[in-house]
């Protein structure tokens, strides 16, 4: 399942993280938000134990949303080393998700 992630752990589980780390922003309100959660879940649970998956409700913590200029919704940041190495604005398949986090693995 995908972790939780606030202002408060983000540095914790995001930039100190020895994995590759997949960050989804997103919102309640936001219909795109609720297309990719499920996407997100199920990556969560094929990279589990390779790379850490979690989700900034940006509506709760803007401090985070503010410090990476998230502006749209949904938006997927790729962190390596604790910094971003890609990244994904919008909805889209779990192949181009699941690629790019494959990537982050070698």
């Amino acid at each position: 399942m995908a972790l939780e992630i606030t202002d408060a752990n983000f540095e914790e589980l995001v930039l100190k993280s020895d994995k590759p780390v997949l960050v989804d922003f997103w919102a309640e309100w936001c219909g795109p938000c609720r297309m990719v959660g499920p996407v997100v879940e199920d990556i969560a649970k094929e990279y589990d134990g390779k790379a850490i998956v979690g989700k900034v409700n940006v509506d709760n913590n803007p401090g985070i949303s503010m410090k990476y200029g998230i502006r749209n919704i949904p938006a997927l940041l790729f962190f390596k080393n604790g910094e971003i190495v890609d990244k994904q604005i919008g909805a889209v398949p779990k192949s181009v998700l699941a690629e790019k986090l494959a990537k982050q693995l070698v």
